[in-house]
């Protein structure tokens, strides 16, 4: 309802039909948002669950039959584990197939037309090979002033100057016009020019788009091969790309380390009863949320590893719940 809120004049200024509005963008959104809280939900749910258990006594009774707590824990653990496999599965693949939709509603709709404005732009596209351009219009796939230079070493082999160059749709392939080429052996300088050349680059109009929310649009292997082709350019700044990646892999772990959490929490009865032990579980649902954005912020930031950023939240609620373990009931 609060993005409703926000986006209403849109939908109705830009008269967008309603089934679009829905399908297109509501549908994939309450995907994307309710995987960003899978984790707190199941721990909420677990944690409502046991504490009516604990509070009917039926935790007391189970535990002086003979169960372990441990044996009591185990049917919790194995449908953490099916929730966790299918949340690396939606989060891995299905989710960032449905957030392609929603970004490019919002990218059609909402955000409006996307114009790259950088100036001298700088590629590397292979370990030797390394291009210039001073501007890039997106919308007409042309740049102006490019220069391409391949080097042997740390000596210039070859440098390619051109007024412009301009993407081919239709042979997939970079077209340079007025165009000279100088080549150097040793001493000697070779130049020669021409009016128009086609060549293959390792770059893509792609690569001029807007990356709003790009991260939760690439795949769990998309994901990898961005990042490996920007380290391969020299880019580095692949923070926010770096911790989507890890996140897809720590978000299964924090449902089940928070679902023995939630167990441990809620199993014990409380004098103050359940909803002391439902409120507990939402405080501590909050810290985790807040936690988690806090870390993913820094680690987007370069201030924090990305990795330590996706890890930390989870691995410091494990750390809680090994101390709490040690004062349940047995």
């Amino acid at each position: 309802m609060i993005d409703y809120g926000e986006k209403a004049d849109d939908f109705i200024r830009k008269k967008i039909p309603f089934d679009l509005i829905i399908v297109d963008y509501y549908v994939n959104f309450i995907l994307h948002f309710n995987n960003m809280l899978n984790p707190i939900l199941v721990f909420i749910a677990v944690v409502f669950i046991t504490s009516r258990l604990a509070a009917r006594t039926e935790i007391v009774a189970i535990l002086a039959s003979g169960v372990s707590f441990n044996r009591l824990l185990f049917p919790y653990l194995v449908g953490a584990v099916i929730l966790a496999f299918a949340n690396f599965l939606l989060n891995g693949w299905v989710i960032p197939k449905a957030n392609k939709i929603r970004v490019a509603f919002e990218s059609k709709f909402i955000r409006g037309q996307y114009y790259y404005d950088a100036r001298d732009i700088h590629f590397k596209v292979a370990p030797e090979t390394f291009i210039y351009m001073q501007s890039y219009n997106n919308i007409s796939k042309v740049g102006y002033l490019f220069t391409i230079e391949k080097l042997q070493g740390n000596k210039l082999e070859s440098k390619l100057i051109a007024d412009r160059i301009t993407y081919d749709t239709a042979k997939n392939a970079w077209h340079v016009d007025y165009y000279k080429i100088h080549k150097f052996d040793g001493d000697r300088e070779q130049i020669t020019s021409g009016n128009a050349l086609d060549t293959v680059l390792n770059i893509a109009p792609a690569d001029f788009e807007s990356t709003h929310e790009l991260q939760t649009t690439l795949t769990l292997p998309e994901l990898r091969t961005y990042i490996n082709k920007q380290l391969s350019r020299g880019n580095t700044n692949v923070g926010i790309f770096a911790v989507e990646m890890y996140e897809k892999f720590t978000y299964p772990l924090a449902i089940i380390i928070l679902t023995i959490m939630g167990v441990i929490v809620s199993a014990r009865k409380s004098r103050q009863g359940t909803g002391w032990q439902i409120a507990l579980g939402f405080l501590l649902a909050f810290v985790f949320i807040t936690l988690a954005r806090m870390c993913k912020s820094m680690g987007q930031a370069a201030s924090l590893d990305p990795l330590t950023a996706a890890l930390f939240p989870p691995l410091l609620f494990a750390g809680i719940a090994v101390v709490l373990y040690k004062t349940v009931p047995r």
